[in-house]
């Protein structure tokens, strides 16, 4: 999970993040027959928070052929009796709220970066927003072979759906080392690609050289993730990942890309995260 500041991006593992958590007590009662009433409250295991900070470095915007570095928050958090589930770098903010049958499911949320009227001189700038969504993963092989799927809507009217879909193999060495890879793919609706990629007519005239440009929905990228996590001790780790992304359709297509930007959008990033107790 993971909260953008500058122009970091949001992983909510596995994709800034706030979750707002009702936790609540229960009691049960026990008779015996031979002796008195008593009731017994069951002990809250209370949370574990997980907080880490990082940096990436990769594209300045989708499409973009320059790089960057940027700030990248960590954020993830479970019940206390529950053990740490496996995640991939680019999973986004979730909480698992439904298990049927081994299919997990819930929502999921993060944070769709920013580009400004200087990245793209006369065409429109894309602000800072917020996708929330559902996700939903089951495990082919337990702790070993992972499907996963997010469909996520932004929040403003002109930010579009997108749905993402990873396949991920997740391997141990050791008790220290854990490897992580697999391919993606990912879907945008078309109000998603032409705020993304669409120049307009008006917009062209103003930049100049780059024609005008309407996206069709379809899929706008195809990649592969693979993440390498050193357990520095049982409540310090060390995140090391390589995201790339190769645009396609009406994405490869669009003048941003082909003629001031690129296809090939490469993010190596590196994140240092600690576990807290919290119980309440």
């Amino acid at each position: 999970m993971t909260l953008p500041v500058g122009r970091a991006r949001v992983r909510l593992p596995s994709t800034l993040d706030l979750a707002l958590l009702a936790i609540f007590s229960s009691a049960t009662a026990s008779v015996a027959a031979d002796k008195p009433e008593a009731t017994t409250v069951e002990e809250n295991p209370g949370w574990i928070v997980t907080l880490g900070a990082g940096t990436e470095y990769g594209p300045t915007f989708e499409g973009s052929g320059d790089n960057d570095f940027s700030f990248v928050p960590n954020f993830d958090i479970r019940r206390a009796n529950e053990p740490a589930g496996l995640s991939a770098p680019d999973d986004n903010i979730d909480f698992s709220l439904i298990e049927l049958g081994g299919v997990e499911l819930g929502p999921v949320a993060s944070i769709r970066g920013n580009r400004s009227k200087s990245d793209v001189p006369g065409v429109h700038e894309i602000d800072w927003s917020v996708d929330v969504g559902a996700f939903g993963q089951y495990w082919l092989i337990d702790n070993r072979l992972r499907v996963r799927a997010e469909a996520r809507q932004g929040v403003q009217s002109d930010d579009g759906f997108v749905a993402d879909f990873a396949v991920d193999w997740f391997q141990p060495f050791g008790d220290k080392f854990l490897l992580s890879a697999g391919p993606r793919a990912s879907f945008a609706d078309a109000t998603y690609m032409e705020n993304s990629f669409g120049v307009s007519s008006a917009e062209a005239l103003d930049n100049g050289s780059l024609s005008a440009f309407s996206p069709d929905a379809g899929f706008k990228s195809v990649g592969f993730v693979v993440g390498a996590t050193y357990q520095i001790n049982p409540k310090t780790s060390l995140l090391v990942y390589d995201k790339f992304d190769r645009l396609v359709g009406d994405a490869a297509d669009s003048p941003i890309v082909t003629d001031i930007g690129s296809p090939n959008q490469n993010t190596i990033g590196i994140v240092l995260s600690r576990s807290f107790h919290i119980g309440f």
